[in-house]
């Protein structure tokens, strides 16, 4: 018999990305058709909590998506009559400085139809999930620091749930947020779990949990889903989103003979999907082009190819990736080399790596 101590985690599911996107969205539908609902409805989980940043955009909504949003997210949970926990990312708040406008009360807590969801966006509140006090905590900006700090020191509850900017943590594969609160804020807590960077990653009892997809080539490789957490053992549990949206093969055919997809990447399904083929060694032009009609049959969105003529000496394609830098860190070390009298080298980075996040987000 099921008991009722497991609680569903989602975040960071980013309604809207890459400029409203089909692609993403049809993808997050049939992750939720699929994979989360289904494991929902098994039975043991009663409470949902979402992790912040529901959508994408910060000062608007497009009609089409918020469809989307509806049909394919809330309504299903309204119609399971879950108990639903949405707590206010950076991206579901309009200003910087105050989530006192944000997308959840405009678009949920208005809506008759989802009494059973509860908003979280300017102070951490706690709440109690089969006898175990969790204590969530929105963005933190300028107008609710003190209070959320306040409520943070003099909380009873063990375990933080919240849309965190902790520094020290991956915000994507190789990329290290130089900046945000300090880890020792969250001390006193046995287990925090947050949304925010869309990287899964663990740092003793920090649990940054990732977002359900891949949103951009970042993401290539990186496992995505949801969690299952156990509030009798308190411990997490990962279920995959299978669906992946980018995909890479790499053509080789040095050897003299011609090359073929490999059947299990054949396998997956790579309609609408974004690849990359990265050009290892191209001496046959007609099997190159047989090669890239052999994919282009499945109906790929975009087929980018990478000519590899300036990593000759690397394995393998994945080699390639690991060893380049990444964007922020170019600019990072740039920034550095800098010593300008007035200029605070960190704030500036900090306005780059915004402006850089914001333009991956569009199509």
């Amino acid at each position: 018999m099921w008991t009722l101590a497991k609680v569903a985690l989602i975040t960071d599911t980013h309604w809207g990305v890459r400029n409203d996107s089909n692609i993403f969205l049809d993808n997050t539908e049939k992750f939720l058709k699929d994979i989360f609902f289904p494991r929902l409805d098994e039975g043991d989980i009663q409470t949902v909590i979402h992790l912040g940043d529901i959508v994408d955009r910060r000062k608007y909504i497009n009609y089409a998506t918020l469809k989307r949003l509806k049909n394919d997210f809330l309504q299903p949970l309204s119609d399971r009559a879950l108990d639903v926990h949405i707590i206010a990312g950076n991206h579901d708040v309009y200003f910087k400085n105050t989530n006192e406008v944000n997308a959840l009360r405009e678009l949920i807590d208005n809506d008759d139809t989802y009494k059973n969801f509860n908003i979280y966006d300017r102070t951490a509140e706690s709440i109690n999930v089969d006898g175990l006090d969790i204590l969530l905590i929105p963005w933190i900006c300028n107008d609710n620091r003190e209070q959320i700090e306040n409520e943070i020191n003099q909380t009873k509850s063990q375990i933080a749930m919240g849309h965190l900017e902790i520094e020290g943590f991956q915000m994507f594969k190789n990329s290290i947020a130089s900046h945000g609160d300090d880890r020792n804020l969250f001390a006193r807590f046995d287990l925090v779990m947050s949304g925010h960077f869309h990287h899964r990653s663990s740092d003793n009892h920090i649990h940054y949990l990732g977002s359900h997809s891949e949103f951009t080539w970042s993401d290539y490789g990186d496992a995505r889903g949801f969690h299952i957490f156990d509030t009798d053992t308190r411990t997490l549990e990962f279920i995959e989103n299978p669906y992946k949206i980018f995909h890479k093969f790499v053509y080789d055919d040095s050897k003299g003979e011609q090359p073929f997809i490999d059947k299990n990447k054949a396998n997956e399904n790579i309609k609408d999907s974004y690849v990359k083929v990265v050009v290892s060694n191209k001496e046959n032009n007609y099997w190159f082009d047989k090669y890239i009609d052999s994919i282009d049959v499945f109906g790929p969105f975009q087929i980018q190819i990478v000519e590899d003529h300036m990593h000759l000496d690397m394995e393998d394609a994945d080699d390639i990736i690991d060893e380049a830098e990444s964007t922020l860190d170019i600019f990072r070390k740039y920034i550095k080399g800098y010593d300008l009298k007035g200029m605070d080298n960190d704030r500036l980075y900090m306005k780059i790596e915004e402006i850089y996040q914001e333009a991956i987000s569009i199509e």
